[in-house]
């Protein structure tokens, strides 16, 4: 898998990450990644910008490095852990959402995030780079089915919390003990099944005439949210 951009390499490097080859600009200059790449013996390749447009989509600042696919955590990580706080993403399909949810998630020290194998976006180049490193440090378990995940949790003393237009308002409630916070699909919300299988539904209140926000968003209140309940 690629990875790239200035921060997402220099967390690699910080974090040991297997790095395999580099691609580098011609006039790439930042010394110390250079330096730190050639110091674990690093292959670098130096690279036009077309070539290294036609690697990757995004904007990769000028280095791209090859790294192991990424290793999805087991929900065991989750079930026995005391007072956890983590995220379920209901089939997400922007894979910038994803990035920008690891970012909170990492940033808020919650315990992880549950993801569907279908239908749903899955950790590639983009959350990497989106994430801006964070994703080294978050746990982010893949499943088959989410409603059995959601019914394992429960039987494991989580609460889970969906958002709706139509609910308590997000901050009337008590998030104290095991928690999951459920985000919705970014057009289609939360699907039925999966909203049947919460035991409390919080809405964000919606002042202006804008009936939705974006789910990285929505993510970000329900968390912050959450941790002051928590205090």
């Amino acid at each position: 898998m690629y990875i790239y951009g200035k921060n997402v390499v220099e967390e690699a490097i910080k974090t040991h990450k297997k790095i395999g080859k580099a691609y580098i600009y011609e006039n790439f200059n930042v010394q110390s990644i250079i330096t730190a790449l050639e110091e674990d013996n690093i292959p670098i390749l130096r690279k036009t910008k077309r070539q290294l447009d036609e690697l990757v989509s995004g904007n990769h600042q000028g280095i791209i490095v090859t790294v192991p696919e990424f290793v999805y955590a087991s929900i065991d990580d989750f079930l026995n852990k005391e007072n956890a706080l983590i995220m379920i993403l209901d089939h997400l399909e922007d894979p910038h959402n994803l990035g920008a949810i690891v970012r909170t998630v990492e940033a808020a020290g919650l315990d992880g995030i549950i993801i569907p194998k279908d239908r749903s976006v899955e950790v590639n180049s983009t959350v990497m780079k989106v994430s801006t490193g964070a994703l080294e440090h978050v746990k982010i378990a893949q499943v088959t089915n989410l409603s059995r995940t959601m019914e394992e949790l429960k039987k494991n003393g989580f609460w889970i919390v969906g958002t709706d237009m139509d609910g308590t308002p997000y901050d009337e409630i008590d998030y104290r003990g095991k928690i999951a916070i459920v985000i919705g699909n970014e057009g289609k919300g939360m699907s039925r099944i999966v909203s049947e299988k919460c035991d409390f539904i919080a809405s964000i209140p919606m002042n202006g005439t804008t009936n939705s926000l974006n789910a990285s968003v929505a993510a970000g209140i329900m968390i912050y949210g959450a941790l002051r309940t928590r205090k």
